[in-house]
């Protein structure tokens, strides 16, 4: 399924011409119509079949679907970047991206057998790991090995979840959930590491990030103690944990930062992004201790962190991807300011004097439009060639 690199010539339709155009696409595609079904749904207190996954679709489907499109679209595109050596594209990269597809398609049908919707979505995720790995061990880029095993995680994850559904295990769908929300964040945790104070040098004039040696050789391998803790019943271990790392990711944060970074969109929209994933690691250890509700940790993750990250990467390397200025117009500027009122909506909610239900539907529809607004300004960018005649 690998292809050397070779010269090509791209065509008027360039959908499959690297990992990032079809899946980060779908992604934001997924990212609209997930939260719409899901704030009618929830509204409405109807359980989809879905699989058996009832009200927990949204989850996984979030995590399994549109997280884990939008890390395979970054993984084969920066693997490529980092060790020079070509990854899916054509019809390899259309067939990878069918396997994801029709694991979004086939739980809606009651008369697939269970089995072969677990195969299908289970097996995208090995797929991913197999197609990476191969320009990693080619070109002996051994650092970026990393993410293999933390995919080999994210398969377990959607094991335990499949498993409790075929019948096999009992209750652990939501440690399947959760692990898989936790690794999303331990990528973060990685990638944000490397491109969020580059991205800040290269994007803000006169800046320089500042990095705290002894955090960058500690961080990453506590936030896996911390991953591991949480599937634990040691309450105090995972305060202590959820506590520590937050803090060592406030302070790293903290030596990105710049006033500078509010005049460019590209640069404050991951920088606020990766404050809500600090957020999420406070209050999760509050969550811990019976103080707050363990669904705000969670949203502070995934609506604020997650949400807002991926929007903001997703911007920038479709720019730079295609050959395109690096720059966001005042439509991807309102889809940032509304994702990040999304996330602050949502993790209010407990808090706002106003109905539980509207303010979900004030999260959920800023979500929607932002993701729209994304959809609006690129589509037309990922299908279409490189501004510049290169292939990719």
């Amino acid at each position: 399924m690998i292809q050397l690199q070779e010269r090509r010539e791209p065509s008027a339709f360039s959908l499959f011409n690297l990992g990032f155009r079809p899946f980060f696409l779908a992604g934001a595609a997924s990212a609209v119509i997930l939260i719409t079904l899901w704030l009618v749904i929830y509204s409405q207190g109807y359980q989809p079949h879905y699989y058996d996954l009832a009200i927990t679709w949204h989850a996984h489907e979030m995590i399994f679907g549109f997280s884990i499109a939008i890390i395979a679209g970054f993984l084969l595109t920066a693997v490529r970047t980092w060790t020079n050596v070509q990854t899916l594209y054509s019809w390899p990269l259309a067939a990878l991206f069918l396997v994801w597809l029709l694991a979004r398609l086939l739980p809606a049908f009651e008369s697939i057998p269970k089995a072969v919707i677990a195969i299908t979505d289970l097996i995208f995720i090995p797929l991913v790991a197999i197609s990476i790995a191969w320009p990693i061990i080619k070109s002996k880029n051994y650092r970026n090995f990393l993410f293999l095993p933390i995919l080999f995680a994210f398969f377990i994850a959607n094991l335990l979840i499949h498993l409790n559904l075929m019948g096999i295990t009992e209750d652990t769908i939501a440690t399947g959930i959760q692990l898989g929300l936790f690794l999303i964040v331990m990528i973060i945790s990685i990638v944000g590491g490397r491109v969020i104070p580059f991205f800040t040098e290269k994007g803000v004039a006169g800046t320089q990030s500042r990095k705290f040696p002894i955090i960058e050789r500690s961080i990453i391998p506590m936030t896996a103690i911390w991953v591991i803790s949480t599937l634990t019943s040691y309450t105090g271990v995972i305060v202590f944990f959820s506590a520590l790392v937050g803090l060592m990711n406030l302070i790293r944060l903290g030596g990105w930062f710049n006033n500078k970074v509010f005049t460019v969109p590209l640069v404050w929209i991951l920088q606020l992004s990766y404050l809500f994933i600090t957020f999420g690691y406070l209050l999760y250890a509050l969550s811990t201790l019976n103080l707050v509700n363990q669904s705000i940790a969670y949203h502070a993750f995934a609506t604020g962190g997650i949400g807002g990250l991926t929007l903001g990467m997703m911007s920038r390397v479709s720019l730079g991807h295609t050959g395109r200025i690096l720059t966001a117009g005042p439509m991807i500027i309102s889809a940032f300011v509304l994702l990040m009122l999304s996330a602050v909506f949502r993790i209010s909610i407990d808090i706002l004097p106003l109905p539980y239900m509207s303010t979900l539907h004030i999260s959920g529809s800023l979500w929607v439009i932002a993701w729209v607004l994304f959809l609006i300004k690129y589509t037309t960018i990922l299908i279409k060639p490189r501004v510049d005649g290169i292939y990719g």
